[in-house]
């Protein structure tokens, strides 16, 4: 009895070895294809040409994960085994060449909104889109060693039934068991060495990966991707499987927002104001503005209309994140932040406004459905993206971007056609979205200057950037004025909001752009969520509606956060419905200004201003 239950360590010791001696093929050709893979693709692709380096990671990684494949492929049994290697072997090559395919010609590994176009695209599109892109240049570029791999692994698979059979004819010498067993237990050894390095290294981002991929939403999914420890998915595999993740995410709430949809109920319409114009910026800091006290010339046609009376400045406004998508998501839902159930569950106001018989345009500069597109957009765009839920919303939209946002306002003048007596215009800006210099025509529109700047505390760089980030801001004031320009003749009402602010240098440590920190502090509430927030009133509304013009100026120094905008929206259009709230409209006798703000979903901003 004794006997049964002797331990023989070289024996254990060389079990290690065991997945990778029964599956050698397997094993050194996946990991060269993934090895190609990550060396090739380098993210983002823009940084393929600065000297930007692959992940650092991926060799322990690889042998990590497709050791561990192996291990899983010796416990089926070896006449099911054959089959199972076939089919990985399809889909494992299938998949990397198209996330090669789509890098070399889009730009950009697979994403969420490339699987999201692919679900939509006929057979036909499939086909005539595969003849105008498969070429010789395609084969030259990093898709030809997916493939140049892929004919080396048929080779040796061919070679090595040929010599198995050969070996069947000739009689070898049997190796010695004892050797074979000291050499096993040797690469045991090995093995285990190399688990354990590749365990240690790899651990946070394997544990990052299994966050990423166990939220309910896409918002915060989304949110988990602005950490500094977010999971790096180095291999094809794992981006095709995020992309179907956020897919099914999306998907969810697609479903509860036409759920939402088909219980709106629309009571009447007095139209009363004809045109509603809502012009939504980007990562606007309100103290860089002249309008609120900043000390360069950054809106001076907004301040032309301040002093003429025809626009109200409002001066206690602030948006609920710092990231775009959630700020539509809770700007267009009639869901305020603090109530029951998710932003999903309440309809988007731009269809009220469409049931309600409004004619609604939206024309976005980000918005538009890419290829490329970072889950950031896939996020913010999927529901107006959507075509059930577009065509429920929008009667006209826009079908392309522009790299400045003059070209929305010749979009706009395009499609103005179809206006009718009664409109909701939605114009959606890239506004001061980084890069700062690619968002104003340099030649003809710089006016700020690094010199112009006195802050010897900063850097010539960081004097450059500000003077890009102020020169936006004044190509913007240029747009958004010549909005109103547009309805100067009508009785209208121009809106104007950015969906958050941005850091520009403002107090140490000197930085710019946005923090993603969970804890919400004085400086992220001042410069990334408080917002400039404006209402500008044209000669005949001003005339036709003399009490709400004065309603509005009365209103300008309440307590606001954006998602309270549909409300103000439906007053304003007159639109009569169970769903409208008295308490969130800011011009209403009834408007609650003791509401708390919440920032983030986690700190009221009333609590923190005091």
């Amino acid at each position: 009895m004794k006997g049964r239950f002797k331990i023989d360590p070289l024996k254990w010791i060389g079990w290690l070895f065991s997945p990778i001696q029964q599956n050698g093929a397997f094993f050194v050709f996946m990991f060269a294809l993934g090895w190609i893979c990550t060396q090739l693709e380098i993210m983002p692709y823009y940084l393929r040409n600065r000297g930007a380096e692959p992940y650092e990671l991926s060799v322990p990684e690889l042998f990590l994960d497709i050791y561990f494949l192996c291990v899983i492929l010796i416990l089926i049994p070896k006449k099911i085994r054959i089959w199972v290697k076939a089919l990985l072997y399809v889909f494992f090559y299938g998949v990397a060449l198209v996330d090669m395919f789509c890098y070399e010609r889009f730009e950009s590994t697979l994403t969420p909104t490339m699987l999201m176009l692919a679900m939509e695209t006929t057979g036909q599109e499939s086909r005539e889109f595969l003849s105008g892109y498969l070429s010789l240049e395609t084969i030259k570029s990093g898709v030809g060693w997916i493939l140049l791999l892929m004919i080396v692994h048929i080779l040796w698979t061919f070679l090595r039934l040929f010599f198995s059979r050969m070996r069947q004819r000739i009689i070898l010498p049997k190796m010695n068991p004892l050797f074979f067993k000291v050499f096993k237990a040797v690469m045991g050894c090995v093995i285990a060495w190399l688990l354990y390095s590749s365990i240690s290294q790899t651990w946070d981002n394997k544990v990052a990966m299994q966050r990423l991929f166990s939220y309910d939403t896409i918002g915060q999914v989304e949110h988990e991707q602005t950490r500094k420890d977010q999971a790096n998915l180095y291999l094809p595999i794992y981006r095709l499987a995020f992309g179907i993740y956020a897919n099914r995410l999306a998907s969810r709430q697609i479903v509860q927002l036409l759920a939402a949809s088909d219980k709106i109920q629309v009571d009447s319409c007095s139209f009363r104001v004809p045109n509603i114009v809502l012009v939504i910026g980007e990562s606007y800091n309100k103290h860089h503005s002249q309008l609120y006290g900043y000390d360069k010339p950054t809106t001076p046609r907004q301040m032309a209309l301040q002093e003429e009376g025809s626009l109200v400045a409002f001066t206690d406004v602030v948006s609920t994140w710092n990231l775009t998508s959630f700020v539509f998501k809770h700007m267009l839902s009639l869901y305020a932040v603090g109530d029951s159930g998710e932003w999903c569950d309440k309809p988007l106001f731009p269809e009220m406004f469409r049931k309600a018989g409004y004619h609604v345009t939206f024309i976005t500069n980000q918005f538009q459905s890419k290829a490329n597109e970072a889950v950031y957009d896939f996020s913010g765009g999927f529901f107006l993206n959507d075509p059930e839920l577009s065509q429920r919303q929008f009667d006209t939209r826009n079908t392309r971007l522009y790299p400045y946002d003059e070209g929305l306002l010749k979009e706009y003048d395009k499609l103005a056609k179809e206006d009718t007596d009664h409109n909701l215009i939605i114009l959606h800006l890239m506004g001061s979205h980084l890069m700062y210099k690619s968002r104003y025509p340099q030649k003809t529109r710089k006016y700020l200057t690094a010199k112009m700047y006195n802050r010897p505390e900063l850097t010539n760089k960081q004097r450059m950037i500000l003077a890009d980030y102020d020169n936006s801001l004044r190509y913007n004031d240029s747009i958004v004025t010549t909005v109103t320009q547009r309805f100067m003749d009508k009785d209208a009402v121009v809106i104007y909001m950015p969906d958050h602010g941005e850091e520009m240098f403002d107090e140490k440590p000197y930085t710019y752009g946005r923090n993603h920190s969970a804890n919400i502090n004085k400086r992220l509430a001042r410069y990334e969520m408080e917002i400039p927030f404006w209402i500008w009133g044209s000669p005949r509304y001003r005339e036709n509606h003399p009490y709400g013009w004065q309603a509005i100026q009365n209103a300008k120094d309440r307590p606001m956060m954006v998602d309270a905008l549909p409300h103000l929206l439906l007053y304003l259009a007159g639109i009569s419905t169970p769903l409208y709230r008295a308490d969130l409209n800011i011009i209403s006798p009834e408007y609650n200004q003791k509401r708390p703000r919440i920032l983030k979903g986690v700190t009221d901003y009333n609590e923190l201003k005091k």
